[in-house]
């Protein structure tokens, strides 16, 4: 495993390079497949991800056939965060939303790391903030916004995560993501792509113009990146 692979997820690129050695003994590189499940609700983890160029997104059900994305997971940050509150099982959904790399660790020898290590602690505890204000911007978005300033908030914050303008995406699973039928998901990209900010085929989804998107998208985008800048420290305190 190369540093290039640590510097690939932002909470492992910021733990220094001694304290990184004893995690790497435990990590280990894995492709994860789009649509491939991870966590179900309820149900234990076995292991915590460290994406480094895929997406996770983490979705709250309602019974079995709704589901409600509250959050995403990319290489900001990592999957299993109620390990670190020393809680073994999952809470929500955790699917695959772009296939990709990850760093994996099983969970036991995750715990004794997470105990011992004081960057590793500080580094995921800043995550978890930000990770918090995210679940509780989007969950005010899906209440409060119009679907098409809630769709352009929800393709920047994907970009973001995968470092890429274009990525395999249906109408069907973008419905599960924004909690929204499929007649209201193709209405909102009908009205992004008639404006040419966005164009779509055959299940990827293009984006055309990222100014015109961010003025298209309500303000939880940039609130929601803002507190993830002043987690990373990016961001002086007051700004």
């Amino acid at each position: 495993m190369t540093d290039n692979t640590q510097q690939a997820n932002r909470v492992l690129a910021s733990i220094p390079a001694r304290d990184y050695q004893r995690l790497q003994v435990n990590l280990a590189p894995v492709r994860l497949k789009f649509g491939e499940v991870l966590y179900e609700p309820g149900k234990a983890i076995k292991y915590v991800y460290f994406p480094t160029d895929c997406l996770i997104s983490l979705l709250t059900t309602v019974d079995k056939r709704r589901s409600l994305e509250v959050g995403m997971v990319g290489n900001e940050g990592m999957a299993g965060m109620p390990f670190i509150l020393g809680i073994g099982v999952s809470g929500v959904r955790a699917i695959v939303q772009g296939g990709g790399g990850a760093l994996r660790m099983a969970s036991a020898p995750f715990r004794v790391e997470f105990d011992r290590n004081a960057a590793l602690q500080e580094a995921l505890y800043r995550y978890t903030y930000a990770l918090m204000a995210q679940i509780s911007q989007t969950a005010a978005c899906n209440r409060f916004h119009d679907s098409e300033a809630r769709l352009a908030r929800w393709l920047l914050m994907t970009r973001d995560r995968v470092a890429s303008d274009t990525f395999p995406l249906t109408h069907k699973f973008l419905a599960h993501m924004l909690g929204l039928r499929r007649e209201g998901v193709s209405e909102a990209a009908n009205a992004l792509k008639r404006r040419k900010l966005i164009d779509y085929s055959r299940g990827n989804m293009e984006i055309m113009d990222v100014r015109g998107l961010k003025k298209a998208s309500c303000s939880c985008y940039q609130t929601v990146k803002t507190v993830f800048d002043r987690a990373q420290g990016r961001v002086h305190p007051m700004e």
